[in-house]
């Protein structure tokens, strides 16, 4: 008799797995933080002020898990080491990043985008990105395991008017995605790249509330409608789950259909 088909018991469960989430005082950063918290797991928030965040600690503490906040800037390579160094004193492991901080486009052609303005999207886009996961990396490879999420953009795959250096830097993070996902794969560190398409967030507020703008890009998106934050927590807790235990290097699209038509 031969035996059945293999059946994985990986879940979704995040019960007591400690987990930090960057850009999380708004938008899709306090989305995933507090759908995490809601999963069982402690959760470590990142933002320039503690002000900025503490609503969302609170939040979190409601829930009945432990909230650290960490202030600083993730293109900041002493405050990342700072951050990292601080939960590991604090938890002593770290067992999955969500690299959420990010700025919104500068809706320029490209030859009126100052140098200023591309290095400030590049500076907190990408090189936030890479060293926050470098430094949780550190940890995770120490440790023989983790997920790191990397909070990347359509724009990344596909082209748009006005967006340049937003674009490049999420062509940028998903490059990064696969090359550390490869690099760490066999210490059990596995590296994703999530991009979401246009949800209702502070970054969007303005392109929404534009009447040219929204009709243009509803008119984008097969499903007729923006995402909400809630939308992309199931994937962003997925990919950070065993659940996704073989997936390491993908780029898991959540747009509405926008990169589809």
């Amino acid at each position: 008799m031969t035996a059945g088909p293999h059946r994985s018991t990986a879940t979704f469960d995040l019960r007591n797995q400690k987990i930090w989430v960057t850009g999380a005082s708004r938008g899709l950063g306090r989305a995933i933080a507090l759908g995490f918290a809601a999963s069982g797991a402690d959760v470590a928030l990142t933002a320039r002020s503690a002000e900025a965040v503490e609503g969302v600690a609170g939040e979190v503490r409601d829930l009945g898990r432990e909230a650290l906040v960490l202030t600083g800037s993730v293109s900041d390579g002493l405050q990342v080491r700072a951050a990292v160094a601080e939960m590991k004193q604090q938890w002593g492991r770290l067992d999955a990043l969500v690299n959420c901080a990010g700025v919104s486009p500068v809706f320029k052609k490209a030859q009126y985008v100052e140098d200023e303005e591309w290095r400030h999207v590049i500076d907190v886009n990408v090189t936030g990105t890479f060293l926050c996961a470098r430094e949780a990396g550190r940890l995770m490879l120490e440790a023989g395991g983790g997920a790191i999420v990397n909070i990347s953009s359509i724009h990344g795959q596909v082209g748009m008017s006005r967006m340049a250096p937003y674009s490049a830097s999420k062509g940028a993070v998903d490059a990064l995605s696969r090359t550390l996902a490869l690099e760490w794969a066999e210490h059990g560190v596995r590296v994703n790249a999530l991009s979401p398409g246009y949800f209702e967030t502070d970054m969007t507020e303005a392109l929404r509330e534009h009447d040219k703008w929204r009709a243009h890009l509803l008119e984008r998106i097969p499903l007729g409608r923006f995402g909400v934050p809630d939308e992309l927590v199931s994937a962003a807790l997925f990919l950070a789950s065993d659940a996704s235990g073989f997936m390491t290097g993908s780029n898991v699209v959540v747009d509405g259909g926008w990169t589809a038509a």
